[in-house]
């Protein structure tokens, strides 16, 4: 991986409670492609990131939900952990933000209980997605299909199961998000569409 993703940013959504690894090893993993990565929370200040059951690591949000807009972002990660997920559904600027990525057509990266948020985003109908296994039945009444596997792609999005399929998954979000290089980037596409309702103001 050298600078697939220069000039990318991208977002990763969490809050207290977020399995460490998964934010901190696909952060990693992003960044030395090239990208910016920037930390989206439902709070403020800094989050608690968890290791298993034990507390872990706290990490400084970059900026709250409330302030953070899709269209800012060329891709989206969401880490799991078992309360993270179980705190953001409940939010729905979080659930408005995730599911605006799919609207955008843009890629996304669920790992573990990250993809609790694509069932509250109603993004799963139709998709062949992998999660912790106790998420499935949650899937499959959401209309997706569950898989059992390190790592699965469906059409940009990139799930997998839990922390021993993060080499994979980082592989996995690095080619996704390097494969949308059609796009503008996010940062010059809102430049860009800044300068023109300047221009006919």
């Amino acid at each position: 991986m050298a600078n697939e993703l220069q000039g990318r940013r991208i977002a990763f959504l969490a809050t207290d409670g977020v399995e460490q690894v998964e934010l901190t090893e696909p952060w990693k993993a992003v960044k030395t492609a090239g990208a910016q990565p920037q930390l989206i929370s439902i709070k403020s200040g800094k989050i608690q990131g968890v290791n298993g059951m034990e507390k872990g690591d706290t990490f400084p949000v970059d900026r709250p939900i409330a302030e953070a807009r899709a269209d800012e972002y060329d891709a989206l990660v969401l880490p799991g952990g078992v309360a993270n997920p179980d705190k953001l559904r409940v939010n729905q600027d979080a659930v408005r933000f995730v599911r605006s990525f799919f609207q955008a057509g843009k890629p996304v990266g669920a790992i573990c209980h990250g993809p609790w948020m694509l069932v509250e985003a109603g993004a799963l109908r139709g998709r062949t997605v992998t999660s912790w296994p106790s998420l499935q039945t949650d899937i499959r009444n959401a209309g997706g299909t569950w898989v059992d596997k390190e790592v699965q792609i469906d059409n940009g999005l990139v799930t997998s199961r839990k922390p021993d399929d993060l080499p994979a998954f980082n592989r996995k979000i690095v080619e996704e998000f390097a494969a949308d290089r059609q796009r503008m980037p996010a940062h010059m596409a809102a430049a860009s569409g800044r300068g023109a309702e300047a221009r006919q103001g």
